[in-house]
């Protein structure tokens, strides 16, 4: 793959509350580009939501965060292109009956349809041969870097879904999301039903993916040694929310252009717009206040802003999805 430069992670004092109370509250963190960072804590303190929040996917409600020089939750749409989602529950989804070789090629249909710069004249009048084997070799180089080999598979490119073992699926989604090519990469359950050596395999893979300039953000129980270690289970007041990305703060679709996998749903949680596919420059769209809400202060941009939001609403869905 290329070496994107990847994107620094620094937060003070960051939470997110929702109308059962706090998901996550007090989170500090102070990582640089290429961070292999551990986002830990027993299941249930909000760190899926963590990782939403700092992906650009949901709006904290206090505290202070900066991803890659982008102020959050102002930025969030910026730092929504500049990442991906792999392996989180009810927003990458791998399909069960789709084999290893049509999501590979969904994905890639849909990062060329909707992601990054149109294309130049130029390259429009490649021949289409030359096209084929670029894309190819994009393909190919995200699974080098997701550590998955093909071959090595049951029917190849044709093994189904539903016949890869955990860690083969977690490589799948990682290779999907390594498609978009991002500077900051979001993990979820890294080690969820992983033995100890499975455990160890997943975090060399990470490992290795940062040091190809990435940042990871990876959710787990246990954080390795080595890694950046931000934690969710600090003393919270008001009450806990259940862990995963069905939080009740905004959540943002996530955007399939920044190669977050072939996703079958966005949160069930009130979505925190997006300006994906808008035409409009980060700095007019990015800090769109949740559409119906008129934020919890109730403020009048809020509100000024909730018609714009819905028309825009279904063009984030395709993005968010993956899937039409």
């Amino acid at each position: 793959m290329d070496d994107p430069s990847g994107l620094a992670v620094v937060a003070d004092g960051l939470g997110l509350k929702g109308p059962r109370g706090w998901a996550f509250r007090d989170v500090s963190a102070d990582a640089g580009p290429g961070a292999l960072i551990a986002v830990a804590g027993p299941s249930g303190t909000g760190r899926t939501c963590l990782l939403l929040a700092l992906t650009g996917r949901m709006k904290p409600t206090e505290g202070r965060a900066v991803v890659g020089g982008l102020e959050l939750p102002r930025r969030m749409a910026a730092v929504r292109r500049r990442s991906a989602l792999a392996h989180v529950a009810g927003v990458t989804d791998l399909d069960p009956a789709l084999t290893v070789a049509e999501h590979l090629r969904e994905q890639e249909l849909l990062r060329r349809r909707f992601g990054g710069a149109l294309p130049r004249p130029r390259q429009l009048l490649r021949p289409r041969a030359e096209r084929r084997r670029e894309r190819r070799r994009h393909i190919d180089e995200a699974l080098a870097t997701a550590g998955l080999d093909l071959a090595a598979l049951p029917k190849g490119g044709r093994t189904a879904v539903r016949d890869l073992e955990r860690v083969e699926a977690l490589r799948l989604s990682l290779a999907l999301a390594l498609l978009g090519r991002p500077r900051l990469l979001g993990v979820d359950d890294t080690d969820l039903k992983l033995s100890a050596g499975e455990r160890e395999e997943v975090w060399e893979l990470l490992r290795s993916v940062a040091g190809t300039g990435v940042t990871v953000l990876a959710v787990c129980s246990e954080p390795p040694s080595d890694a950046v270690v931000v934690r969710t289970d600090a003393d919270r007041s008001g009450g806990a929310e259940a862990d995963g990305p069905a939080a009740p703060a905004g959540v943002g679709p996530d955007d399939s252009l920044a190669g977050t996998g072939t996703e079958t749903g966005a949160p069930a949680a009130d979505p925190a717009r997006t300006d994906h596919g808008s035409g409009a420059t980060p700095d007019e769209t990015d800090g769109t206040p949740e559409a119906g809400t008129a934020d919890e202060t109730g403020t009048a941009e809020a509100a000024d802003q909730a018609d714009h939001d819905e028309k825009e609403a279904d063009a984030d869905a395709i993005a968010a999805t993956g899937r039409s």
